[in-house]
């Protein structure tokens, strides 16, 4: 992915916010650290889904909107595992 357009400290934030945008439409019970860490690699796993589907998101709100999608989809597979 390498953060188009979006600095480290900047994409610490967005993901930060994606995470916890995540973690209220899923209703889990996550920290901040969680949070940042799923809104991070959430945007890495969405940017490479959505890539093979011809989707892709740049800047500030695509990293936010890639990190929402794909946080959602590892808490899914986090939940169907461990059930």
């Amino acid at each position: 992915m390498g953060f188009d357009g979006v600095g480290w400290l900047a994409a610490i934030i967005i993901g930060g916010v994606a995470g916890w945008l995540a973690k209220q439409f899923m209703q889990t019970n996550t920290g901040l650290l969680m949070n940042i860490i799923l809104g991070i690699v959430g945007a890495i796993v969405a940017s490479l889904v959505l890539g093979l589907l011809g989707i892709s998101f740049g800047g500030w709100i695509g990293y936010l909107i890639a990190g929402f999608i794909g946080a959602c989809i590892i808490i899914a597979i986090g939940r169907a595992v461990t059930r």
